[in-house]
C-alpha cells in the first residue's frame, strides 16, 4: 500500500472530516493550502482517489459527489500492514514499535489485544 501524495492527503483529510459527500468544489473551497490548486486539479486528484478505490462518487445533477470508502484508520492500518510486510522480522518490528509507545497508548493497546483474543476465541468455538 502506497502512502497519499501530498494534494491527495490533503482532499482525503477534507473528505474524511466533512462527513458527508461533496462536491469537487466544496473541497476546494475547504482544502488549506497556499497556493490554492486549480479546480481542475483537485477534480484530476479526485478522479484518481475514485480509481484507485478510496473515493465512491454518484452524480449529482452534472457533477459527481464524493465519499470516502474506508475511514483514515483504516488507511493507517493498512500503511501499518505494509511496513511489517517491508521486514523478515515482523516480530522485531512490533517489539521497536511497542517500545516506543507511550503508557496510554500501551493501555489502549492492552485493551484491543484482550478484545481479539476474545473475539478470536469465539470463532474458533463457533468452527468446532
Amino acid at each position: 500500500m502506497q502512502r497519499f501524495g501530498e494534494l491527495e492527503a490533503a482532499i482525503m483529510e477534507v473528505v474524511w472530516g466533512a462527513g458527508d459527500s461533496l462536491l469537487v468544489r466544496e473541497v476546494l473551497h475547504r482544502l488549506d493550502r497556499d497556493p490554492v490548486p486549480a479546480f481542475t486539479t483537485v477534480q484530476t486528484v479526485m478522479n484518481i482517489l475514485h480509481g484507485k478505490g478510496w473515493l465512491e462518487r454518484d452524480l449529482d445533477g452534472r457533477a459527481y459527489r464524493y465519499r470516502a470508502t474506508a475511514t483514515r484508520e483504516d488507511y493507517v492500518a493498512g500503511l501499518m500492514r505494509h511496513a511489517l510486510d517491508e521486514t523478515a522480522d515482523r516480530g522485531a518490528a512490533l517489539a521497536r514499535f511497542v517500545d516506543g509507545m507511550a503508557p496510554n497508548e500501551l493501555a489502549e493497546l492492552t485493551e484491543r489485544l484482550a478484545a481479539a483474543r476474545t473475539r478470536n476465541a469465539e470463532r474458533e468455538g463457533e468452527s468446532t
